[in-house]
C-alpha cells in the first residue's frame, strides 16, 4: 500500500481560511527584525501566511493581524513591498 503524504496546511491571516502551504505567500520577520516576503518559505524567522490576493493583504493590515502574527510593527515601506510582491505573484 503506498504511503500517503501529509500536505502542510496554513492559516491565512487575512481571510482566516486554512489552505495548503503552496497556495499561500509567507511573510517573515527575520531574527534581525527585518520584515520581507519569503517566496521559498524557508527563511529563518517568525512567519505569517497570506493568500495571493490584495484583499487578504488589505484585510490583514486593516485589522493589524499581520503585525500581531509577526509580533512587530510593519512600516509603510514594507507594506508597499508586500503589495508589489503579492500582486506580481511573488
Amino acid at each position: 500500500m503506498p504511503k500517503v503524504r501529509r500536505v502542510p496546511m496554513r492559516l491565512c491571516v487575512g481571510c482566516g481560511q486554512m489552505k495548503t502551504k503552496k497556495e499561500l505567500t509567507r511573510v517573515v520577520r527575520t531574527p534581525e527584525g527585518f520584515v520581507d516576503l519569503d517566496p521559498t518559505g524557508k527563511k529563518s524567522g517568525r512567519g505569517a501566511y497570506l493568500c495571493r490576493s490584495a484583499e487578504c493583504l488589505e484585510s490583514a493590515l486593516k485589522g493589524k493581524r499581520l503585525e500581531k502574527a509577526l509580533e512587530t510593527p510593519v512600516s509603510e515601506e514594507v507594506v508597499a513591498r508586500l503589495r508589489q510582491g503579492i500582486t506580481s505573484g511573488g
